[in-house]
């Protein structure tokens, strides 16, 4: 009879890679993500950005399905994927700037409590590998998920119970809490948010003029827009753009884009116009910047606002909680 923990551990391990695949599908990274996480510049292709999900999802149905040699090959590319994830991290974390992931869908801060976790899932995978030796070469793990005793499979439900745990026990989510704070002037009132001086951060516009993001907000709040065309959360936010510019009117929403003004299809040369920031001086300078799609609100006092909050639901639900502010100040 086989070991209990030659079934568990591959069906742990395919759980974990199926499970961040179709995390990534739902939350899509981007190619600054990679660049952030320190992915090597070759490897940073849009092509591989789009298969890296399916592709965990199809090792993780190899590791539960293939046994013998097919499935020891399943579990070495998985446990090198692994070590990957592991020594990405490990650098973050020991960098000198705050890092921030999509390991599991939702960007979170990196942390040593991402390192453990790494770490952990490095050995599980090195373990399963072996484990599936021993298992059929069709049907692999998942075919004697029923043969085995019953120490064997407290052991694996322990191992469950610390993978579980260490993909959940992440660091705290890079939207930091958002706050919604207009100027008097603008019929904004004042909420419980810590504020702080805009940034006189240099960005160029659509037609080419440089301006900070102090000049930008002088005479009117500015909702910033941190977009990208090859960002799939964005193309959630992009279609509600005409929609949020026509819920507020009262304030100047422009697009904040990573790439030059002729780099982009998404450059906005009408007023608006849309920002351009290919150095990152933005996502270096503003806490809780490193995600996109993520907004932030510079009140017309040189005073940030509001934010920054990161995805599409948080940016819908940041917007519409100004304009219910800038409606119960009318009342």
């Amino acid at each position: 009879m086989l070991h209990p923990l030659s079934i568990c551990l591959p069906l742990i391990l395919a759980v974990v890679l199926m499970v961040s695949g179709i995390a990534k599908l739902r939350h899509p990274d981007d190619l600054s993500g990679w660049e952030e996480m320190g992915v090597p510049r070759a490897l940073r292709q849009g092509w591989l950005l789009t298969l890296h999900p399916w592709a965990e999802i199809a090792l993780g149905l190899a590791v539960a399905l293939l046994g013998r040699w097919p499935g020891l090959a399943a579990g070495v590319i998985a446990t090198g994927l692994m070590g990957v994830y592991t020594v990405l991290v490990a650098r973050a974390v020991r960098g000198p700037e705050d890092t921030s992931c999509a390991c599991f869908g939702a960007r979170k801060a990196v942390t040593r409590a991402t390192v453990v976790r790494n770490v952990w899932l490095l050995a599980l995978a090195i373990l399963a590998t072996f484990s599936t030796w021993w298992t059929p070469w069709i049907g692999g793990a998942l075919s004697r998920a029923a043969m085995s005793g019953a120490w064997g499979w407290v052991l694996g439900l322990v191992a469950a119970a610390v993978t579980t745990w260490s993909v959940t026990r992440d660091g705290p989510t890079s939207e930091p809490d958002s706050g919604v704070k207009e100027s008097e002037s603008e019929e904004l009132e004042d909420l419980d948010y810590v504020r702080t001086r805009t940034p006189a951060i240099p960005l160029t516009l659509a037609d080419g003029q440089v301006r900070t993001l102090r000049e930008l907000s002088f005479r009117t709040p500015v909702l910033i827009l941190a977009v990208s065309d090859t960002c799939g959360a964005c193309h959630e936010v992009l279609p509600r753009l005409p929609g949020y510019r026509e819920l507020l009117p009262e304030v100047e929403i422009r697009l904040l884009l990573a790439s030059s003004p002729d780099r982009t299809p998404l450059t906005e040369a009408a007023e608006p116009q849309s920002l351009h920031d290919p150095h990152g001086y933005v996502a270096e300078t503003l806490d809780g910047m490193w995600g996109i799609p993520a907004a932030v609100l510079l009140g017309a006092d040189g005073m940030l606002a509001g934010g920054p909050v990161v995805g599409p639901d948080e940016i819908d639900a940041f917007i519409r909680q100004m304009r219910a502010e800038l409606d119960s100040a009318r009342a």
